[in-house]
């Protein structure tokens, strides 16, 4: 598609006072789905990371990886059991997912990175002790009422954020790239929600934005409807939705995520289409934006 020099000149001067109101802010970003797996929407997600950079912001990238351990625990001829869409963690598949997590999926973010001409390190929750982890308890009801409380091995909750270490490497002009992998004070690593950490290090940050990329246009009023899109919600309104069931499934954890964040202090939080390129730079950059923010 050709776009005239005047059609570009109304981009940059669309784009100007974002960059004068985010320069010097921090955006957290969760990479995850799609985005993830297509090579061409990495590419894209890296490069938007890299000119936010340029254009004075602080991006801070944490990432998932689940497809990729799931992969990998298939070659290995180890079965993946799953309780409320959380992943049953033993040592063994605790091996494998910090290797998959820190060894393969951040570094070749990092690398992505780097390739676009930005400075990008690769962190784990271990490195400075960023992510103090504690076990994640699950629990549900029988039939009965009886409370059942389910083992999921090494699958953590964030109990605390140090960010000391991403401020250090804020300051030297890098961009964070932290895998979810938290230690708890005896040293044993946990596998922890990747939008749960976004989250915590955005209110740990004072971030100004956090972005959840997902495989969805965002929070529909009917799920079957694209054009349903709900563009603002408040976080007073969040369980009215869920109570509605507009805000059901996967989508309730990334709210409350995002509700959690906002009351922690974060000023907006969004939750866009990672399938769309350059979906990042639309929510920062436009008045449009994408996807759904959620605000108090």
């Amino acid at each position: 598609m050709n776009i005239s020099p005047l059609e570009r000149a109304h981009v940059l001067v669309e784009a100007l006072p974002y960059i004068k109101e985010f320069y010097g802010k921090t955006i957290v970003i969760k990479f995850g789905g799609h985005a993830m797996i297509n090579e061409e929407l990495k590419q894209a997600v890296a490069l938007d990371c890299v000119l936010m950079k340029y254009v004075g912001m602080n991006p801070i990238i944490v990432h998932g990886g689940g497809p990729e351990i799931s992969q990998m625990l298939d070659r290995i001829g180890k079965e993946s059991t799953f309780i409320n869409g959380l992943r049953v963690t033993d040592a063994e598949t605790m091996d494998v997912v910090e290797m998959v997590l820190v060894g393969r999926v951040n570094k070749s973010l990092v690398n992505t990175i780097n390739q676009k001409g930005g400075k990008s390190i690769g962190l784990s929750g271990k490195d400075g002790q960023l992510i103090q982890a504690i076990p994640y308890v699950l629990t549900s009801q029988d039939k009965e009422g009886n409370t059942i409380t389910h083992d999921l091995g090494f699958v953590g909750q964030v109990e605390r954020i140090n960010p000391s270490i991403i401020e250090t490497v804020v300051e030297e002009s890098y961009i964070p790239v932290i895998a979810p992998i938290g230690v708890d004070k005896n040293g044993k690593s946990y596998n922890i929600n990747a939008d749960l950490v976004a989250g915590e290090i955005a209110a740990a940050l004072g971030a100004e934005k956090m972005i959840l990329l997902t495989d969805i246009k965002g929070v529909l009023r009917d799920r079957d409807k694209e054009d349903s899109l709900i563009s603002l919600i408040k976080v007073d309104e969040t369980d009215d939705l869920i109570q509605e069931g507009i805000i059901a499934g996967g989508m309730i954890p990334k709210i409350q995520c995002c509700v959690q964040a906002i009351k922690a202090g974060v000023n907006k939080a969004h939750i866009i289409d990672g399938r769309i390129p350059h979906s990042p730079l639309l929510e920062v950059f436009t008045d449009q934006g994408v996807g759904t923010m959620v605000e108090l």
